[in-house]
């Protein structure tokens, strides 16, 4: 089974590559359980994939300190450059969960994200997010 669960912050704002195919890309710094010798905690600096539709929520409602769960897989492949080869491998999130809001990353903690529809493009519909599941109704 390939399957990753990290939970983390993300280290700076995501960007988003491609024009048809929508691919946001953000770095995850995701805490280690334990703490060294010197009794500081850790963390790994992950590269995220998403894809289509949570690849624009993404880049629609996160920033850098946003906290999310990501499950995801991992990804391998390999290509040559001057007669080696060279060996990949990639983080392709499945479900990006926002675990916090950008007020409360702004320094705002009253957690309403979606309170003033005018900060957030006029959308009509403040809070839906757009999916690739079906509805069960």
């Amino acid at each position: 089974m390939n399957s990753l669960n990290l939970v983390g912050r993300l280290t700076k704002k995501p960007i988003i590559k491609g024009d048809e195919q929508k691919v946001c890309l953000f770095t995850l710094a995701v805490n280690r359980n334990y703490k060294n010798q010197n009794g500081d905690r850790e963390a790994d600096f992950i590269q995220i994939k998403t894809f289509k539709k949570t690849a624009n929520n993404c880049i629609k409602y996160l920033d850098k300190g946003s906290l999310v769960s990501v499950t995801a897989s991992i990804r391998t492949g390999s290509y040559m450059k001057d007669n080696k080869k060279v060996f990949t491998m990639e983080v392709v999130a499945e479900d990006v969960r926002f675990l916090d809001t950008k007020k409360s990353i702004n320094g705002n903690s009253n957690g309403d994200h979606y309170q003033n529809n005018q900060s957030h493009d006029d959308d009509p519909f403040p809070g839906s997010v757009e999916t690739d599941e079906e509805w069960p109704f």
